[in-house]
């Protein structure tokens, strides 16, 4: 009974997510994710794979976690708007030099970060990329990610300097606005998550436009064969 009514709630809040008109611009928390998913989104596509009630249900616990240690830093401004001519984000904890992001994962996923060969640079890409933007917009020289096992609240916090992220940036942004100037769909390409049995984990499990692109892919491939180019 309780189990069904978290899920009815859930349901509920994402389809009203669904009627929300988006702001047109660049949104920085999609960051390191596939340039045709980020432009979509930019666009206000309708999404064809919304996500499992189980996701969602983790992406609630997640935030709950955010909010109780937001609320805990009470002398930081928490959820600061960043905005400019084309970027709209929100910066969850500023301080004197550094912007602050905070994220939740299983205890599982905590600790096996700590195993040697971890690459937090490739890992938590789109996490860093979106961190740095906010810290390149509010002129903060770092930014620092703020990780939470949700099982014991243990907590490892990772430093990042602008100077070293500053070109990925830019060249993110660059490259968002390129296609948007032209009013063209950049191609596929999965960015992060790794595959399984040959499949790009960020198309198969994590994007909301999957079965979109998927046959935008097909009608293409069938058009260039007609015409002889594959």
């Amino acid at each position: 009974m309780i189990q069904d009514l978290i899920n009815q709630k859930l349901l509920a809040e994402q389809e009203e997510r669904t009627k929300r008109q988006r702001s047109g611009k660049i949104s920085p928390s999609s960051f390191g994710y596939c340039f045709r998913k980020q432009h979509w989104n930019r666009k206000n596509e309708p999404i064809t794979n919304p996500v499992d009630v189980r996701t969602l249900r983790i992406f609630k616990a997640a935030s709950l976690f955010h909010d109780f240690v937001q609320g805990l830093i009470t002398e930081h401004q928490s959820e600061d708007k960043v905005e400019t001519e084309d970027i709209l984000g929100f910066a969850d904890l500023i301080t004197e030099d550094s912007v602050i992001d905070i994220k939740s994962e299983h205890s599982r996923s905590f600790f096996w970060r700590k195993k040697s060969g971890y690459d937090i640079n490739k890992e938590k890409l789109p996490n860093i990329l979106q961190l740095m933007t906010y810290a390149k917009l509010l002129n903060k020289p770092k930014g620092v990610l703020c990780i939470i096992s949700k099982d014991d609240m243990c907590i490892d916090e990772y430093v990042f300097f602008l100077d070293k992220w500053q070109d990925k940036v830019e060249e993110e942004l660059k490259t968002l606005r390129y296609y948007w100037s032209k009013n063209e769909l950049p191609p596929p390409q999965p960015r992060c998550y790794g595959e399984k049995d040959g499949k790009p984990n960020e198309c198969e499990k994590y994007c909301s436009f999957r079965d979109k692109c998927y046959e935008l892919e097909k009608a293409t491939k069938l058009i260039l064969k007609k015409a002889g180019q594959v």
